[in-house]
């Protein structure tokens, strides 16, 4: 019950918050060039942590939060951080370097990019979520779950709607996997949120920018060491180094449009002129 709450408080105030924020970024002529070359309003992934907040805040006296209140306060430091990383990122950065690697080299050579502030930053607030809520011994397991899972969907993001099919394909398997735990009340209301919004990024109307990017995957990070045990977290900690592995030698978008299954899904909910991709 708790959790479907929290998941229709994602979809109401997600719904009644979304055309504020895009008239607000709209207003301050706040856009950027997506892969077309065309002008989308961006820094709507603000909504993925404004929705939360307000959501245990409405809650929290009618609903016994206490009892998870170390970890409301941790989802909220560690979304609010990710968000911030994001939109630094988002208003400051240059695609000169582009990969992990890419954005270290840099670093090595005397210059600090956006990618590696957010990196670093990402690093050192997975580890502070660990650390607060895990025993020691899983503490450095934890830390590099979070961290990859939130660039993760940091990656996805370069087509209309490919991070937030990659957070809802994330979700449905957490949620499958550790459905009844009540600690999926993170992973529900930010998953009620982006049902409303994601139409907006398919039509390429808004986009959430690595502020939002950066807060889902952090989410995804974030219930996925709360609601698995530690065999099953090693094995998605192994999925993610592999995942990161690969694209730092692929191009993710080229193998999306290669594969016939992958492109499909790729293409759902998109409109007809932003189906060629290559």
């Amino acid at each position: 019950m708790i959790i479907l709450l929290f998941f229709v408080l994602g979809l109401v105030l997600g719904y009644v918050l979304l055309p504020f924020l895009k008239d607000l970024a709209e207003r301050a002529r706040f856009k950027r060039l997506n892969y077309r070359g065309d002008p989308i309003p961006m820094g709507m992934g603000l909504l993925f942590f404004i929705v939360p907040a307000l959501s245990f805040a409405i809650t929290y006296l009618l609903v016994d939060a206490r009892k998870f209140q170390i970890f409301v306060v941790v989802f909220l430091l560690v979304s609010a951080t990710m968000c911030l990383l994001g939109l630094i990122d988002d208003v400051f950065g240059s695609r000169a370097a582009s990969g992990i690697k890419g954005h270290f080299r840099c670093l090595f050579k005397g210059e600090l990019t956006t990618g590696a502030l957010k990196a670093l930053g990402g690093l050192v607030i997975a580890f502070l979520a660990a650390v607060s809520t895990a025993p020691l011994r899983e503490v450095f397991l934890n830390t590099l779950i979070i961290a990859l899972a939130a660039n993760t969907l940091n990656l996805l993001d370069l087509r209309p709607g490919r991070a937030g099919k990659g957070f809802l394909l994330g979700a449905g398997l957490l949620a499958a996997a550790a459905w009844g735990n009540n600690l999926l009340i993170f992973l529900a209301v930010v998953t009620g949120t982006l049902l409303v919004y994601l139409p907006a990024d398919l039509r390429a109307q808004a986009m959430m920018g690595d502020a939002g990017s950066n807060v889902l995957g952090a989410t995804l990070g974030l219930t996925a060491v709360w609601v698995l045990d530690v065999p099953t977290r090693v094995v998605v900690l192994l999925a993610l180094v592999v995942f990161h592995l690969f694209t730092e030698r692929y191009s993710l978008t080229e193998v999306i449009a290669k594969n016939r299954v992958l492109h499909f899904i790729d293409r759902i909910g998109r409109r007809r002129e932003e189906f060629d991709d290559r």
